[in-house]
């Protein structure tokens, strides 16, 4: 999977000086999207309106979020969702399921398979996993500065 780059905030959080990141590198901030959280869609599942009330006050206490960043949240509490009901079904009814062919696999793993990298996709975005955490935390990657004397060598 490759590397979201970290928002400006995040790579300020642990920068060496004012506008600086932790390597030292000048952070460039982007556009000044007005960082208000979004309001939840008034279509979201139960479950996936759960997990966006979770995740939302420390994405905004971070700055992490902007309106505009709605439909990636909701598709990711979305996936959530459906994750967690797919894993349901399966813990009821099990890992496998009879048919003329004989015992198959359950539909539902395949779908919680999926929602799952979906989720994990959609959640990267937003440092929500503990890899991707670290990886924001640490400035996400090459950002392309001629001052890395490490950067554009090979």
């Amino acid at each position: 999977m490759a590397r979201a780059a970290a928002p400006a905030s995040l790579k300020l959080i642990n920068g060496r000086s004012a506008g600086r990141d932790s390597g030292g590198r000048k952070v460039e901030t982007g556009p000044a999207f007005k960082r208000v959280p979004p309001q939840a869609p008034t279509w979201l599942s139960k479950e996936a309106a759960e997990e966006w009330d979770r995740v939302i006050p420390e994405l905004s206490r971070l700055d992490l979020i902007k309106e505009q960043d709605r439909a990636a949240l909701a598709a990711y509490c979305e996936a959530w969702a459906t994750f967690v009901s797919a894993t349901r079904v399966v813990q009821e009814e099990g890992l496998v399921i009879e048919a003329r062919q004989g015992k198959l696999a359950h539909p539902c793993v395949a779908i919680a398979r999926n929602a799952g990298r979906e989720m994990r996709s959609w959640a990267a975005h937003f440092g929500l996993t503990p890899s991707t955490e670290q990886a924001l935390a640490r400035g996400g990657g090459d950002d392309g500065d001629e001052a890395n004397p490490f950067a554009g060598s090979g």
